[in-house]
């Protein structure tokens, strides 16, 4: 019997793997690390249904009426008065900018229409990008109306409270009038693809070398660790920007998304995060110690990515501890780039608040993963 299974064999193999396990310890983290990371973020970070959404008032007068509204508005907890705005060209700025969600303009004579009733209108502009972020609140927005009315309209001015209603709200849906949800998810799907093979590609360079024995030749060469680096980089930016150009093709012509800003800026934009990813790589292959680690590395990296950057589930549904991670990952700031690119036609300077975090980002981890490499290959 021993012969064809033997339960001591059977057992010191058993006792080996433990022992192998023990000794990585970067599956060993993986092992408990990646639940712990999934059940935090599916349990306490994703909301689907996102309330608080920062809203400004572009106020023509100021009364009871308006007050009302805009009370009401507050205390729905789906919009947060956040403040006002001079005039129309603030509240695009505001919106281009990604700095409010919601702009309500209320008319100088609302409350003299109102009061005559000749059912006036408020106007609110959404930011439409994103209509899983935005859809919620705007159905809220009727009642909100109807609620607001019926406190105020009573007395003398209680005529006025049946149907039609004493005023209406006019939405206007920017950027994605339709609401479609391709305009928002292909062009987030660039910065995923972008994440996913950039890190992984350059992670498993790296360790490559290291498993062929290769990368000792290159230490009895006078190429120092950044020349090394940067020299290893620089082909995997050339397949980065072929993969942009690619999506960028699908994206118009296959899902006809708009692109309304500059092509230059998108390949700019591009070219930031794909340089970014490509820093992350080095460093994770600097950590690994082969190509399987590389890609549980490469995996537990991109799974926050995935889910804190606005690209599966609204951003500022999030809570502020997620949205403050999240906004410590280059994926978050490419999604508003590139959807700001894209469908807004932002210029750079509207840009500025998400590039300068990922030239931040690119220079600190590339500086880690220089020391990583001295560190690790001297």
């Amino acid at each position: 019997m021993s012969r064809w299974f033997s339960l001591a064999r059977w057992w010191s193999m058993v006792l080996k793997e433990f022992l192998q396990l023990r000794r990585d310890r970067i599956t060993f983290g993986m092992i408990i690390g990646l639940p712990l990371v999934q059940l935090t973020l599916f349990g306490f970070a994703i909301n689907t249904d996102p309330r608080h959404l920062p809203t400004a008032v572009v106020a023509g007068e100021h009364s009871e009426f308006t007050r009302s509204y805009l009370a009401a508005l507050q205390n729905s907890d789906y919009f947060q008065i956040i403040g006002t705005l001079p005039d129309q060209a603030a509240a695009t700025q505001a919106l281009v900018q990604g700095k409010v969600q919601f702009v309500v303009h209320i008319p100088p004579d609302f409350s003299r229409r109102l009061v005559r009733g000749e059912h006036p209108s408020l106007l609110v502009e959404a930011d439409a990008t994103d209509p899983a972020a935005t859809g919620m609140a705007l159905a809220a927005l009727g009642q909100l109306a109807q609620t607001a009315a019926h406190k105020d309209l009573n007395g003398p001015l209680a005529a006025l409270q049946p149907a039609p209603p004493a005023f209406d709200v006019t939405v206007h849906r920017l950027y994605n009038p339709e609401g479609n949800t391709q305009f928002n998810v292909v062009p987030g799907l660039m910065g995923v693809i972008l994440t996913m093979t950039m890190v992984m590609m350059t992670g498993l360079a790296m360790t490559r070398e290291r498993e062929r024995g290769t990368m000792e030749n290159l230490l009895a060469t006078p190429v120092r660790p950044l020349e090394v680096m940067s020299g290893k980089i620089i082909p995997y930016v050339a397949i980065g920007l072929v993969q942009s150009t690619i999506i960028l093709l699908a994206a118009r012509y296959v899902f006809h998304v708009p692109i309304v800003g500059n092509v230059g800026t998108i390949y700019l934009a591009a070219l930031l995060f794909v340089a970014a990813n490509l820093t992350v790589g080095i460093t994770l292959s600097s950590l690994a110690q082969n190509q399987l680690q590389a890609m549980q590395l490469t995996m537990f990296y991109f799974l926050p990515n995935l889910l804190l950057s606005g690209f599966m589930f609204p951003f500022r549904g999030m809570p502020g501890w997620a949205q403050f991670i999240g906004n410590l990952l280059p994926l978050t700031h490419f999604n508003r780039l590139i959807r700001g690119i894209l469908l807004k036609g932002s210029g750079l300077v509207e840009l500025w608040p998400s590039i300068w975090p990922l030239l931040l980002f690119t220079t600190v981890v590339m500086g880690i993963a220089v020391k990583f490499y001295r560190r690790t290959l001297d």
